[in-house]
C-alpha cells in the first residue's frame, strides 16, 4: 500500500460487479492512513472533491451518550460527506433514536430525508443491525430494543464498486434438492414451480446479525458507544475497491479504520475528542504491519 497517497488505479479486466473502470484520485499525505483530531466538518473541507470511495460511521445522536461534551452537526456533515465521495460512492451510517416520553425522536428518519432531499444522496438500502444481547430486557413499559438502523446512501446512479460475495450467509437447506413455487407476478399469478439443488450459501438480506459491540477489546471499550468491528469490515468488503479509501468522520474507538487496515484499504479517521483519537491510534498500532 502506498502510504503517501491513497490511489485507486485502473486495472485490466473486471474491476467490480459492474465491470467499470475505477477512477484514480489522490488524497493529501497528511490525511492518508491517519487519525486526525478536529471538527469533522472543518477537516473534510480540506479534502478534495470526489476523493473517497466509502464512508462508514456512527454519529453521536440525541445525547444518548456523553462524548466529552463534543458537539456535532449532522446536516453539515452530510453536505461534506457527499462532496468528498466519488461518483458511485457509498456512505453507510449506524444510527438509532432516543425514546423520550414513550416516543421516538425520529432523528434517524430526519437524517435520511435531510441527506437525500438536500444533498443529492439516494437511499440505496436501509439495513437493520440486529443486536444480540439484553439491552432493555428489564423494561416493563417498552419493547426490548434489539436493533439499529444502517441507512446506505448512494452518490450517483449506481455503486461504483459492489461485491456482495463475501457477505453471503449459509443456506438453511444448502445441498438439498427442493421444490418451490415461482415468483409472484404483478398480476397476482406465479411463475412455474422449480426443483433444484439449494446453494450452500445465499445472498444476505437486509437484517444483519452481530454480537459483541465491544468485541471483548478492553481498549475499544473505553469509548462510551461502539459498534462491532464486523460492521465496517462487511461494508468495506462490499463497497470499497482494493486500494480504495474509507472515511469515518466520527471515528471514535477506530473500528472503521481498523477494519480498513486489516482489509488493506486506505483510511481517514476524524474525531474531535483527543482521548478517542488516541484510542483509535493505539488500536491501529496493535495491528501487525505485515497485514498492510
Amino acid at each position: 500500500m502506498d502510504t503517501k497517497t491513497a490511489t485507486t488505479d485502473k486495472q485490466a479486466g473486471p474491476t467490480n460487479a459492474w465491470d467499470q473502470p475505477v477512477v484514480k484520485c489522490s488524497i493529501p499525505h497528511k490525511f492518508t492512513n491517519k487519525i486526525v483530531k478536529g471538527n469533522c466538518v472543518e477537516i473534510m473541507k480540506e479534502l478534495p472533491d470526489g476523493c473517497v470511495d466509502l464512508v462508514v460511521t456512527s454519529p453521536p445522536y440525541d445525547g444518548i451518550r456523553v462524548y466529552n461534551g463534543c458537539s456535532y452537526d449532522l446536516h453539515a456533515t452530510g453536505e461534506q460527506v457527499y462532496r468528498v465521495l466519488k461518483d458511485g460512492g457509498i456512505a453507510a451510517m449506524v444510527i438509532q433514536d432516543q425514546t423520550k416520553n414513550f416516543a421516538k425522536s425520529l432523528t434517524s428518519f430526519r437524517t435520511i430525508l435531510d441527506w437525500c432531499d438536500n444533498f443529492g444522496f439516494r437511499l440505496f438500502e436501509c439495513v437493520i443491525y440486529r443486536k444480540h444481547g439484553t439491552e432493555g430486557a428489564w423494561w416493563k413499559t417498552r419493547f426490548r430494543v434489539d436493533h439499529e438502523y444502517m441507512p446506505i446512501f448512494l452518490k450517483g446512479n449506481r455503486p461504483a464498486y459492489f461485491d456482495k460475495a463475501p457477505l453471503k450467509v449459509p443456506s438453511k437447506h444448502g445441498g438439498k434438492i427442493m421444490s418451490g413455487s415461482g415468483n409472484r407476478r404483478t398480476d397476482g399469478t406465479t411463475t412455474d414451480t422449480v426443483r433444484r439443488e439449494i446453494n450452500a450459501k445465499k445472498c444476505r438480506g437486509t437484517i444483519w446479525n452481530y454480537l459483541m459491540a465491544g468485541d471483548k477489546n478492553k481498549l475499544k471499550q473505553q469509548h462510551p458507544a461502539v459498534f462491532p468491528d464486523a460492521i465496517p469490515f462487511d461494508f468495506i468488503q462490499c463497497f470499497c475497491p482494493p486500494n480504495g479509501c474509507v472515511l469515518d468522520p466520527f471515528v471514535g474507538s477506530g473500528s472503521t479504520a481498523v477494519a480498513a487496515k486489516r482489509l488493506k484499504r486506505n483510511y481517514i479517521g476524524i474525531d474531535i475528542s483527543g482521548e478517542y483519537v488516541e484510542i483509535a491510534r493505539k488500536r491501529l498500532r496493535a495491528i501487525p504491519e505485515v497485514l498492510i
